[in-house]
């Protein structure tokens, strides 16, 4: 194989995704992920040497007249269905200075067999590689398939309502603003929002988990999901090509083209080892004239091509992407988006897993349990003016306060709002100075305060009004069910996890006890969450954090594995993250580090089995012990046996 073999690249044709090299083999369905392969040209092609080559063998036993230029084309009209194909691609190889290629490597191997009469083997090596060949297209569309197929099953047509009237329309033509119509059990093409009160959908396609989620008038729904059991009006908000899905789609089928290091290793060790090889068969061919008494040219070559043929790394450069490439599909398959297969080498090692608190192990839909306010201070004119400046915020706890406070929602001015990082927000209201945020915004602005407040074991937002402290606000959030598991399961892989949040300390030891974790941190600024991540990694090692995808960027930035929660929801953390996890679950995360373990285990297996029985055949070729026929086991057979137990991490459960 050559020296940049399986190089993928996104977005590029299924056999480009897994040769550096013009691999547009005419004999071979490269273009089309589809198509059956043993209805392909190339396997055709196979059935056609195969059947000559065997019809040959049986006549070199039986027939004594087989022999000179009639027997010689006979073998021809075997070798070159199979040949032709790699004798053009050894051409075109050569021609952009490839000289170290798998083509035309097997050109010379094979060439050379039949210059020494051993046309069998000749056509032998040829066209077992060929099947190799097909195989390999066939494992790596089978990859792709498997990944659009889990992802990517939107239907062509969508109904259109129009004037009253259901019309039938291609999806892709559908602009935002047109109303689709859903019967229960279809699948939506195209995202949206939901226009009918309620509905019911299944979200498998987008998130892994087939638990319904049910939806009400406004929210947003996304294409893949199926309704289940109403008939719904959906408004399209994006067109086809700009859906969830289809960035989903993207992010998988380029994710290959970010290495690993077992890959990018495998590279530049080919770059060296195959020409390497080429100069040791020269040397087995050649140098012995100089020390064997009785040398013979015919049999050292027939040893150096063997050689040749056994040292082609086939099973390394074929198998290690495709088992990563598989990784990849079974975390997509179960809701992870891995951004690169490095990652999947990053979570198989990882020491550490840091998280942030809201919104990753719990819900982040915050509910008011409580409003206290100091003597002096009355409701009906305060919370109307908290509710005015909260309105300039997102954060979920700006958005629990409005809730709450809707209905004493008032028309008030508000001036000179600014958020504070890891504050709050301070503003003028109604010509008023507010500041609503954490007791450290207070400290801030050297406002005293009630110290008691702060030691409550709920989010607290501290209210003070042109200098003084006016009172609180207590906010409560939901632990998700699976965190505590998430966290056990962590623990048990030998794996350091560690809460940080910027919400106060006594809420995160409470959070941290019913979760089990022993290293938590609260009060944190983003700054101070940066420094904590850097004194993680310097002392115990690499660290994949885990927060919102866009409020964290900095530390997901400094993280050997930046992890976003909610990536169903937020454009930004697809963006920002290298590994979204759909479905808000923290028990795809220890999920993650298994499928990054297995996906590892099964490559250093294919770079054991393929060093070992290439080294051992290698010795016995040079020795002359063994004949073509090993060498075609040890190139081919064991890329076959590789590519096979590559394949296996596909069909993996890892629940």
């Amino acid at each position: 194989m050559s020296n940049d073999c399986c190089s993928t690249e996104g977005k590029t044709t299924t056999k480009q995704a897994t040769h550096d090299h013009a691999h547009d083999h005419e004999s071979h369905s490269h273009g089309d992920s589809d198509a059956i392969w043993w209805k392909t040209p190339a396997f055709i092609a196979c059935l056609v040497s195969l059947a000559f080559l065997l019809t040959g063998i049986v006549l070199d036993s039986i027939w004594e007249e087989f022999t000179g230029y009639f027997r010689l084309g006979f073998y021809l009209v075997a070798y070159l269905p199979v040949a032709l194909p790699v004798i053009t691609n050894a051409w075109r190889t050569l021609i952009k200075g490839d000289v170290f290629s798998e083509f035309l490597l097997m050109t010379i191997a094979t060439v050379g067999a039949f210059y020494i009469g051993e046309y069998p083997e000749g056509v032998a090596v040829m066209l077992f590689y060929a099947i190799g060949e097909v195989f390999q297209d066939a494992a790596v569309s089978r990859a792709k398939s498997n990944i659009k197929g889990l992802l990517d099953q939107r239907p062509d047509e969508v109904s259109i309502m129009k004037n009253g009237v259901l019309e039938r329309q291609q999806a892709a033509e559908v602009m935002p603003g047109a109303i689709i119509q859903l019967k229960p059990g279809e699948k939506l093409a195209l995202d949206g929002k939901l226009v009918s009160d309620k509905g019911s959908f299944n979200t498998a396609a987008l998130t892994g988990e087939s638990k319904p989620d049910t939806m009400v008038k406004g929210d947003a729904v996304l294409a893949g999901m199926i309704n289940l059991n109403r008939v719904v009006d959906v408004e399209v908000t994006t067109p086809y090509a700009d859906s969830k899905l289809s960035r989903i789609l993207e992010l998988v089928q380029d994710a290959t083209a970010q290495k690993a290091p077992t890959e990018l290793f495998i590279r530049k060790f080919a770059r060296i080892y195959t020409p390497a090889m080429v100069f040791l068969a020269v040397a087995i061919c050649l140098v012995p004239y100089f020390f064997v008494e009785h040398y013979n040219f015919n049999e050292w070559l027939y040893r150096a091509l063997i050689f040749l043929v056994i040292s082609c790394p086939c099973a390394l450069v074929i198998s290690i992407p495709l088992g990563y490439f598989g990784g990849i599909g079974a975390a997509s398959r179960n809701g992870i988006l891995f951004k690169g297969s490095n990652y999947l080498d990053v979570m198989a090692s990882v020491k550490n897993v840091v998280m942030d608190k809201t919104g990753t192990l719990t819900r982040g839909v915050f509910a008011v349990q409580e409003v206290i306010l100091q003597n002096g201070f009355n409701a009906e004119e305060l919370l109307p003016m908290v509710n005015a400046l909260e309105g300039k915020s997102t954060h979920p706890v700006a958005t629990a306060i409005r809730e709450y406070l809707g209905e004493k929602a008032l028309p008030l001015e508000v001036t000179d709002a600014e958020e504070i990082a890891g504050h709050g927000l301070r503003g003028r209201v109604q010509g008023k100075d507010l500041l609503v945020g954490n007791f450290r915004l207070l400290e801030k602005f050297s406002i005293p305060f009630d110290t008691a407040a702060a030691d409550i074991p709920l989010t607290v937002v501290a209210i003070a009004v042109d200098g003084r402290y006016a009172g609180l606000i207590t906010i409560a959030d939901e632990i998700k069910e699976d965190a505590k598991a998430a966290v056990s399961a962590l623990s048990a892989m030998q794996i350091n996890t560690v809460m940080l949040s910027g919400d106060k300390s006594s809420v995160v030891k409470y959070v941290a006890e019913k979760l089990g974790l022993k290293e938590a941190y609260g009060d944190l600024l983003p700054e101070d969450k940066v420094n904590k991540v850097k004194t993680i990694k310097a002392e115990k090692g690499s660290v994949a954090f885990v927060g919102d995808g866009v409020n964290d960027a900095p530390v997901i930035a400094l993280s050997d594995a930046g992890i976003a929660m909610g990536g169903l929801g937020s454009d930004a953390a697809i963006e920002t993250a290298d590994i979204v996890i759909q479905n808000d679950q923290p028990s795809r995360i220890p999920m993650a580090v298994r499928i990054g373990k297995a996906t590892k285990q099964i490559v250093w297996q294919n770079i054991t089995l393929a060093f070992v029985v290439k080294g051992i055949v290698l010795l016995l070729g040079a020795g002359g012990l063994a004949t073509m026929w090993e060498a075609v086991f040890a190139d081919v057979g064991v890329a076959l046996i590789a590519i096979l137990n590559a394949v296996r991490i596909q069909r993996k459960k890892f629940e």
